[in-house]
């Protein structure tokens, strides 16, 4: 039998991707390995949303090269966001790839697998608009943690993103899809779902004509069991009230949500073509801190985009002092072929970009340490995610904390748990984004 190994980059919402091939491979009867030293076959599901991205993804597909070259691999796939922006380039620069497929070929991964064997090369970009959306799939996750994608697409045509691209228009996926999907996972020991799309606030409008994510999570909580719902990616324009009142009502639906504001000056935030300005971003904010006691909040910004002045820059270093976001991410501007930003002129160099993405990280942790110095002393519900052999510690998340991208909760206890547990841990220490405690049993 065949053996396959998947390196899949980038974001939650591609890994998703790799999970439904994973699915379609193992059914077609091919041999699934972790270990890429074993693998006759590499698949490489790679990242194109910015520079860094890409280059990463070009990387490691000159690593399998390699191992195609010294190991057991034979064959390369391709597939995803790279390959979908870059068809012709990557055909040319790579030779080493044995089969491309774009984002609307990802169905075809076992014939793209079986072609390769054969000596033959395969090449498959459909429509990405019409292609399925889901899928049954393999987890890749720990058992109890699952992504599940809502939407596919976008539609805000934010000047500096090539999703839209890449990707195409939005489509939502149906409620009754997802509630199937969810009772699926809640079956496999899921215990924290997270809800992702390219704008997950926008979801449903396509398909009922309205903002619908809100009813979305209540039939969720309606027909399955799963204790914690998470949602990320919401943009503040699209934050109902409706689905502020769910947050503040609905005990499984996380007190938690990632916000990507990407600036707060309104002369960048025009040239982003940003949907709201300064006022209604602050507002919503103010909103969600009053109306949902308790809520943590995510956001991710952009320091150096075109025409960003010092002042600007300063306006954001505040309003995030002000905000006082649990957590918080930056990157630095890249130009990206295709979007209208690429066209603009840039008025940061690298080094400016860099210097204020180093003084906005440092404000970012300086905020969060007055935060989670609060916690010291409080007793938190953790949902265990494993255990460290080295350090002999078990770890987990509280509901402030979604996976990969948040802190981590780490705790001694003097009974077994087990991943998936949902614990009481007393915290004695912070460690910049990380707490450190001992479990409480009754």
């Amino acid at each position: 039998m065949t053996k396959i190994g998947f390196i899949s980059l980038g974001c939650s919402k591609n890994l998703v991707d790799t999970e439904v091939m994973l699915r379609t491979l193992h059914e077609a009867g091919f041999e699934l390995t972790p270990d890429e030293a074993e693998a006759e076959i590499i698949v490489v599901n790679t990242c194109g949303f910015i520079e860094s991205a890409k280059q990463e993804s070009i990387d490691n597909i000159l690593d399998v090269a390699r191992l195609k070259e010294e190991g057991r691999c034979r064959y390369i796939i391709a597939t995803g966001c790279l390959v979908e922006r870059y068809r012709e380039e990557v055909m040319r620069e790579l030779p080493e790839i044995d089969a491309l497929l774009g984002v609307g070929s990802l169905s075809h991964i076992a014939e793209a697998a079986a072609a390769v064997m054969r000596g033959e090369k395969y090449i498959s970009f459909e429509d990405k608009e019409t292609s399925k959306l889901g899928g049954d799939r393999i987890l890749t996750t720990e058992e109890h943690i699952a992504y599940m994608k809502i939407a596919e697409g976008c539609d805000n045509r934010c000047t500096y993103c090539a999703i839209p691209l890449i990707r195409g228009k939005m489509r939502s996926r149906s409620i009754e899809e997802l509630v199937k999907e969810a009772k699926e996972l809640e079956e496999l020991g899921v215990k924290e779902l997270n809800l992702i799309a390219q704008d997950t606030s926008r979801y449903g409008l396509d398909l009922y004509g309205e903002y619908s994510l809100a009813k979305l999570v209540r039939a969720l909580t309606e027909e399955t069991n799963i204790p914690w719902i998470r949602l990320l990616y919401c943009y503040p324009d699209k934050i109902t009230d409706e689905l502020i009142e769910e947050m503040r009502t609905n005990p499984r639906l996380l007190k938690y949500m990632d916000i990507p504001i990407q600036h707060i000056s309104d002369n960048v935030l025009t040239r982003m073509n940003r949907h709201g300005g300064s006022a209604l971003i602050r507002e919503t904010v103010k909103k969600l801190r009053e109306r949902v006691p308790g809520i943590v909040l995510r956001t991710t910004v952009m320091v150096g985009f075109p025409g960003e002045s010092e002042e600007d820059f300063s306006e954001l270093c505040e309003f995030i002092k002000e905000a006082k976001f649990e957590h918080f991410g930056a990157f630095t501007f890249s130009k990206e072929e295709g979007t209208a930003a690429a066209e603009f002129e840039e008025t940061a160099d690298e080094q400016t970009k860099q210097d204020r993405y180093d003084i906005l990280m440092q404000t970012g942790l300086t905020v969060n340490e007055d935060i989670i110095s609060e916690k010291i002393g409080k007793t938190v519900t953790v949902l265990c995610d494993g255990f460290d052999t080295i350090a002999d510690i078990y770890y987990g998340r509280t509901y402030a904390d979604a996976p990969d991208v948040d802190g981590r909760v780490y705790f001694k206890s003097n009974k077994k748990v087990s991943s998936g547990d949902f614990v009481e841990v007393k915290v004695l220490e912070a460690l910049d984004y990380d707490l450190v405690g001992e479990a409480i049993f009754n």
